[in-house]
């Protein structure tokens, strides 16, 4: 997108050849089957091993398990390059640990760090996140899933739901009721597949086709004590040390899927013709269309300034639920707006910009709600 403000200042050389390595892969392993695997439900397991060779899984995480720490702009780089494909689903799954293995490997025992992290970033095995209930989304004191110990195991029964890679995780790292009510007794656990006791159920979603999606269900399952990540009863510090990272990469990728439904719109307008002339030859069709450009700009400044403070070391809560709606909300203009462009083109499956339309509201709805963002972002400015 040409808006004549030249490049940002936060990107490296290096960045820049990660951006291209991202693209190509993208362009040779994702985009051409994107359709066919949101039309399918799911992709191949084999994509797992091919991002990590890329080093898309690896980001993050410590390199003594085959991580690489890097600054958060690589992985704004990673989200806005995925989004290239026009496809939520592929990324949310793809990506799934980078919600589930984190508090492995800031909290876990290192027999913990070593049994799971180095499968799943090479992409071996598969980590999932699990804490929303049926009745506990963003009120995560309300969780209701107990687990009660009993000489080397706790015993786990609840159920979890709108869980990403749900169906087809090997490790889930699931909040559980371990204390008391209220925030103070939750704790997590790492349960594998395979417990005894441990099933789950498919779900079928408005979008995000090709993303796996379930609710779980734990029927007394036995799990060892060792998988207890971090301190009893110390699981809500845990779950929110996710939510910076998860909520930034939210905001990138939400950023990264308005710039494609812009332009996709840009290319249409400029070879579909009505009364003689290309459609973006009529103002209003301009018009709409320097608007989604507009709006994307800004937001990509906003997002880059909130990834250069938490870098610094800074916890800019408030800008960062800022950050997360105003993201979610240029997504949803620009993908409406791409389809208005299209017109009846847009509505049929199989344009990227239908697609991104119809995962546009998953996006104010992950990683803490619209409304939830506003509330955190009030309390957080003193209001």
């Amino acid at each position: 997108m040409n808006t004549g403000v030249g490049k940002s200042p936060f990107y490296t050389a290096d960045h820049e050849a990660f951006r291209e390595q991202i693209a190509r892969f993208v362009a040779r392993e994702i985009e051409p089957f994107a359709n066919a695997w949101d039309e399918a439900g799911e992709f191949p397991r084999a994509l797992y091993r091919k991002a990590s060779e890329v080093g898309l899984l690896q980001l993050g995480f410590p390199e003594e398990f085959g991580g690489v720490v890097l600054d958060r702009f690589y992985m704004i780089v990673a989200a806005q390059e995925l989004a290239r494909a026009g496809s939520g689903g592929i990324i949310a799954s793809l990506l799934s640990h980078t919600i589930g293995s984190p508090p492995i490997a800031k909290l876990g025992s290192s027999e913990l760090k070593r049994k799971v992290l180095p499968g799943v970033l090479a992409g071996e095995k598969i980590s999932a996140l699990a804490i929303t209930e049926p009745n506990a989304g963003s009120d995560v004191a309300n969780i209701k899933t107990t687990a009660r110990r009993e000489g080397d195991h706790y015993i786990v029964r609840g159920e979890k739901t709108f869980i990403t890679s749900g169906m087809r995780a090997d490790y889930y790292t699931v909040a559980v009721r371990t204390g008391a009510p209220g925030l103070g007794g939750i704790s997590l656990l790492l349960i594998e597949r395979d417990t005894r006791g441990f099933s789950r159920t498919p779900l079928k979603k408005m979008g995000w086709w090709a993303s796996d999606t379930a609710t779980l269900h734990f029927d007394d399952c036995r799990v060892p004590a060792e998988n207890l990540i971090g301190h009893e009863n110390g699981g809500f510090m845990a779950v929110m040390l996710n939510f910076n990272d998860e909520r930034l990469f939210l905001a990138a990728s939400s950023t990264g899927f308005a710039r494609v439904a812009f332009e996709e719109a840009l290319a249409y307008a400029k070879q579909r013709e009505t009364f003689g002339k290309p459609i973006v030859k009529h103002q209003v069709i301009r018009h709409k269309l320097v608007d989604m450009a507009q709006r994307v700009a800004a937001t990509q400044a906003f997002l880059e300034r909130i990834a250069f403070a938490l870098d610094q070391g800074e916890s800019p809560v408030a800008e960062l639920c800022m950050l997360k709606n105003q993201a979610t909300q240029t997504l949803a203009f620009c993908a409406s707006e791409a389809v208005q462009i299209f017109g009846g083109a847009g509505f049929m499956r199989g344009a990227k910009v239908e697609r991104i339309y119809r995962e546009v509201k998953v996006n104010a709805i992950g990683g803490g709600t619209e409304e939830i963002m506003k509330d955190l972002a009030a309390r957080h400015m003193g209001m």
